[in-house]
């Protein structure tokens, strides 16, 4: 069952590491159900999903809101089964991924291992040695214009001035991937946007950050398992 715990985004972070070293798991939501964490290649005959959470490495960065994505990812990494999954370097798409499964169908959770703004080049190299078509790339990110914990799942759209997303459209060379995103809200009164995600997550955000990254992976195993619909209808019903 999630708990709605008054907990800090460096918590998050420690659970879900915990949970990797210990093979404990949350239960709740779609089906978390996963095969274990057996390469991708030749598996199936079903093309594996990718699914991106967004953000910039090092520890500076870790507990910021532009991070937001990769709490998700830690997340979903958290509750793979046979046992908790972790990343991998992958040098030929400089990214760090996971291979397995979320239900039946083949994943590969990833973090680019460039900045923000340079998610494209990485993304697009996991997809096409992945063999991923557009429509079964999952972004997951930080969104100034959605209300703080509120998750939204969309196909397509535009990048609404998120580097991160017009980075990786330019690289796919089409705006027709699935993203998840995370609200965050705007910055208070005349703080710089560029300010605002780059700073923590403040102590009242804490007290909603944890369910809203599980209400986020949650709608992203729904769009592997159900569809990217099923993915949506989630989402809303999460208010």
């Amino acid at each position: 069952m999630r708990k709605a715990l008054k907990l800090s985004c460096e918590m998050i972070t420690r659970m879900a590491a915990s949970r990797v070293s210990s093979g404990n798991r949350a239960h709740g939501g779609p089906n978390k159900t996963a095969l274990g964490n057996d390469t991708v290649s030749g598996s199936s005959s079903e093309a594996p999903w990718l699914i991106v959470g967004l953000g910039n490495p090092g520890d500076k960065y870790t507990t910021t809101r532009h991070n937001a994505g990769y709490l998700v990812v830690d997340e979903l990494l958290a509750d793979l089964l046979p046992a908790p999954g972790s990343l991998a370097q992958h040098r030929k798409t400089n990214s760090l991924i996971c291979q397995s499964r979320i239900g039946e169908t083949p994943v590969i959770l990833a973090r680019p291992r460039t900045y923000m703004n340079e998610s494209g080049a990485p993304v697009a190299n996991l997809a096409k040695f992945f063999k991923v078509p557009a429509e079964r790339v999952i972004v997951i990110y930080d969104e100034l214009d959605l209300d703080p914990e509120k998750v939204r799942v969309r196909m397509g759209g535009g990048d609404h001035g998120h580097n991160g997303l017009r980075s990786i459209t330019k690289a796919l060379g089409t705006k027709e991937y699935v993203r998840i995103a995370l609200g965050i809200g705007r910055p208070p009164g005349r703080m710089d946007v560029a300010s605002y995600v780059l700073k923590p997550f403040s102590k009242a955000e804490n007290a909603w950050l944890p369910i809203a990254v599980a209400d986020a992976a949650d709608a992203t195993r729904a769009c592997v398992q159900q569809g990217v619909e099923a993915g949506m209808r989630y989402a809303e019903s999460r208010g």
